[in-house]
């Protein structure tokens, strides 16, 4: 009977640990350490009441729009990427991962190394030649200059801004940024071009929803059940997506968000994705959230969480702003300052931002 070996994320020997239950056949889930002990004690016990015959790796969701889920996978669907990763950091010897080792993004480094990948530096970056972590994640490197050896950078988790790849390039790194989840693992992979399918995976789009037919999905859920599902060979986790005809031939990914992530707000849908999009390109925001603030009269008002680059913003010139790049129902009608609420691994958490606003912990504007 294949047994669980929980491990904490903040263990100094994790990666021999990961080895040893590796070797005797256990499945391990890593867990953050920073969660409150009693959900860490949840965790544990749906991941050990889970069928774990033929599973390699229970990772845990990132919990950006809520509560994390187990993913159960199958060794062979991380080790079927390995030699595409390993050519897209350039073969990089050892690689720098700011991301905490609960999250799935830095167990896969964590379980490439095992199979012969580059050296996994998880605290002292120092010696790193590659990156593997979110955008914040490569923007923090790059202001602490904590690991000067860079040449070459894996990007996932969340949008890539123009402008953070740009200041990589011009420090010697070369940038390849990827859209995955946690269900999916690697799904499209842009070098500065636009995103195409990651080697090995196929892509389409149905009534607006991408579906992708690979070998690197994820058997399922421990517990609760989550946004996976399958038609056959296919699968997806609820994404909007479009497919768009590339300048130089072929076809690009656009996405458009997440199902769950559609604010419903009178007569329109909005995808915060688009909304934050525009946002990142005034001047003065480092950042944006947009998501829907509750109201009982006409579904949601669209609200959105600036980072301002330094100084604080005007409102009148966020609103002009919108009002510029946005059609009307787009706008938000709700603006907040602040720092953006993270996960762990530096992905931006629109769940907690909408608890910090209606909490009256976040800064309003006007």
């Amino acid at each position: 009977m294949t047994t669980l070996a929980p491990l904490r994320d903040d263990d100094p020997a994790l990666l021999e640990r990961l080895a040893s239950a590796r070797d005797a056949g256990q499945v391990p889930l890593v867990l953050d350490a920073r969660r409150p002990a009693e959900q860490v004690r949840a965790a544990v016990a749906t991941a050990e009441r889970a069928d774990l015959a033929g599973i390699g790796w229970a990772t845990l969701t990132s919990g950006s729009s809520g509560t994390p889920r187990i993913v159960l996978r199958t060794p062979e669907s991380w080790e079927q990427s390995f030699t595409a990763v390993g050519d897209l950091l350039d073969s990089a010897s050892a690689v720098a991962l700011p991301a905490p080792a609960s999250s799935s993004l830095t167990l896969f480094s964590l379980a490439h190394a095992l199979s012969g990948g580059p050296r996994p530096l998880l605290h002292d970056a120092a010696a790193a030649d590659g990156f593997h972590g979110t955008p914040e994640g490569l923007r923090r490197a790059l202001e602490s200059g904590s690991a000067p050896r860079l040449r070459t950078a894996l990007v996932g988790g969340s949008h890539l801004d123009p402008s953070l790849r740009a200041r990589a390039e011009e420090a010697g790194i070369r940038v390849t940024a990827y859209y995955g989840a946690a269900e999916l693992s690697f799904v499209a992979v842009d070098r500065g071009d636009g995103l195409v399918p990651f080697p090995g995976v196929e892509l389409r789009v149905v009534d607006g929803e991408l579906w992708v037919r690979s070998p690197f999905v994820a058997s399922g859920y421990a517990g609760a059940s989550g946004p996976l599902r399958r038609d056959g060979a296919w699968a997806t986790v609820g994404d909007h997506a479009e497919l768009v005809p590339a300048a130089g031939g072929g076809e690009r990914l656009r996405l458009l968000g997440r199902a769950d992530d559609a604010i419903l707000s009178a007569s329109a849908t909005i995808v915060p994705d688009e909304v934050e999009a525009a946002l990142r390109a005034v001047p003065g925001v480092r950042d944006a959230l947009v998501f829907g603030l509750p109201t009982g009269r006409v579904g949601a008002l669209v609200a959105a969480l600036v980072e301002p680059s330094d100084a604080d913003l005007a409102l009148s010139e966020l609103r002009a702003a919108a009002t510029a790049r946005l059609a009307p129902a787009h706008r938000p009608r709700r603006w907040f300052q602040g720092a953006l609420p993270r996960t762990a691994s530096g992905k931006p958490a629109r769940a907690e931002a909408l608890r910090r606003v209606l909490a009256g912990e976040v800064r309003r504007l006007g």
